[in-house]
């Protein structure tokens, strides 16, 4: 395993579980931790952003360059992410069963648009 692949897996893991716990916290209404939550989602961010600019540091890759299509992939990965999050939200915590499910689908579906979006149809 290359030490550039071996670097992003451990800091993605670590973002992930860091943004996750994070939206957890500011989400669960019971845990009454909103603040703390939101300021641990925020630090899983600034390491996946991290992680990004280190991996292609590593792989010697140019940065990425802002376009429209970029900033169109962001624009559909959070907005299916957070549907996809609200439809579980609404299952899970709310027991909002039906709507929640509609919603979450409805979310897997912008999320997996993403793939023809930036790969294209052939």
């Amino acid at each position: 395993m290359k030490k550039s692949i071996f670097v992003s897996m451990i800091s993605g893991t670590i973002g992930g579980i860091l943004f996750s716990l994070g939206m957890c916290m500011a989400l669960i209404p019971e845990w009454n931790s909103f603040k703390p939550g939101v300021i641990m989602g925020v630090a899983g961010m600034i390491v996946l952003l991290i992680m990004i600019v280190v991996w292609r540091k590593m792989e010697n890759k140019p940065p990425v360059k802002p376009s429209g299509k970029t900033i169109g992939a962001v624009l559909i990965s959070i907005i299916g992410s957070l549907l996809l999050g609200v439809g579980m939200c609404l299952t899970m915590v709310w027991s909002h069963m039906v709507i929640g499910i509609i919603i979450g689908i409805v979310g897997i579906v912008t999320l997996l648009c993403l793939i023809p979006f930036i790969k294209g149809l052939k």
